[in-house]
């Protein structure tokens, strides 16, 4: 049965900026062009962290920053889409922004309460590790708010977090156990269903290291020397080359990897800003990889992963809509407006209770599904900056 689009209880989807207890030293190095840092002297205070995204260099302003709240303006000055990503130890993400086009600048605020050392890594063409260079942080800062609507927001993204990620095994369970029976029917019926859940708390899950390339890597992951696994593995399986001789070993892997994330993601522990974040990564998600197509590329289910990213930053900005409400109510208004007019539009493309496929689209379908997601993601890409600790 397909889920509503909403559901009465707020939903959390842990975005890729999160506050770390305590970050420790990262060692990621890339066999990518070396980062550029500029002045050392500390960040943060004097204004924002300017970045310079370009096909070869990742120019910083500064390489380091006080704790607390840090402002990145990126700008990307090549010629290809890129991305800025802040990872702390062992390669988790701690914040990012994706789908800079050329000429576009974005902001990012991450809040960070303790000292340590990160990486910085920008990556044009949205491929490989990226180029990437230590950053820095000193001193502590505050954790927590006095604000209760904020509290509240947070305690309720974490009921949404974990609500999702239980949602999430339990629907893997019953795909895996599909594929494993040989029941193509089945699994393929259980595949996009199952795979909602992540998809509204995504930016949370991607945070862990190697278990997101495993469990969501698509093809592309070959080029960078991982094998392909996880649902997309299984979705080549199921709707190109037939099950195989290690599709259950496949599918027992899935759900091990599954039920660690899920785990781990009830671990995290958000902030308003975070929250805020992570409901633009799901749109940048929508933008990068499901309105074109690409996510799923055989059984071109990508409607279903649309409804999920849309659904997962509607529900983290549901938390934080107290907030919002009451320091900028006429955001508040515009976000309701763009939300509604984007998921009419989306609801137009279901045939009975299930989505149509893709490839079902028109030219016409994708634009304006396009120039909706844009509308919105101008207004979401302003919540950062009203639930910004003070």
């Amino acid at each position: 049965m397909p889920r509503p689009a909403l559901r009465p209880a707020v939903r959390v989807v842990v975005p890729a900026a999160l506050s770390l207890a305590a970050a420790l030293a990262l060692t990621g190095c890339a066999d990518k062009p070396t980062a550029t840092a500029g002045s050392t002297a500390a960040g943060g205070a004097g204004g924002p962290i300017t970045v310079n995204a370009t096909d070869t260099a990742c120019e910083l302003s500064t390489s380091t920053a006080k704790a607390g709240t840090v402002t990145f303006q990126v700008t990307n000055s090549g010629s290809k889409v890129n991305e800025f990503y802040l990872y702390a130890e062992g390669d988790r993400i701690v914040s990012e922004v994706e789908n800079i086009t050329p000429g576009l600048s974005r902001e990012l605020k991450v809040e960070i309460t303790e000292p340590g050392t990160f990486t910085t890594s920008c990556k044009p063409g949205m491929v490989g590790d990226g180029i990437r260079a230590p950053f820095t942080v000193t001193g502590t800062a505050v954790k927590g708010s006095a604000d209760s609507k904020v509290a509240k927001a947070i305690t309720d993204y974490k009921a949404f977090v974990a609500s999702e990620a239980d949602e999430f095994v339990d629907g893997t369970k019953e795909f895996v156990a599909a594929v494993k029976a040989g029941d193509v029917a089945r699994a393929k019926s259980l595949y996009a269903q199952a795979r909602h859940p992540w998809e509204a708390i995504e930016p949370v899950a991607e945070s862990f290291g190697d278990l997101d390339p495993k469990i969501d890597g698509r093809e592309d992951v070959i080029a960078d020397g991982m094998a392909l696994t996880g649902y997309h593995r299984l979705e080549k399986d199921l709707w190109k080359d037939g099950l195989q001789k290690d599709s259950g070993a496949i599918a027992d892997q899935l759900l091990a990897d599954v039920t660690e994330i899920a785990a781990k993601s009830k671990t995290v522990e958000p902030t308003a800003l975070s929250i805020a974040n992570g409901a633009k990564a799901l749109l940048d998600e929508v933008a990068t990889g499901k309105i074109t197509g690409e996510e799923e590329r055989y059984s071109h289910t990508d409607l279903w992963d649309f409804d999920g990213n849309l659904e997962g930053s509607r529900q983290a900005l549901a938390v934080l809509r107290p907030v919002i409400a009451e320091r900028d109510p006429a955001l508040q208004k515009a976000l309701d407006a763009d939300f509604t007019e984007l998921s009419s539009l989306l609801a137009q493309h279901k045939t009975g209770a299930d989505y149509q496929s893709y490839t079902a689209l028109t030219d016409a379908d994708i634009k304006e599904l396009t120039v909706s997601l844009d509308a919105l993601s101008e207004q979401v890409s302003k919540v950062p900056g009203v639930v910004e600790a003070t």
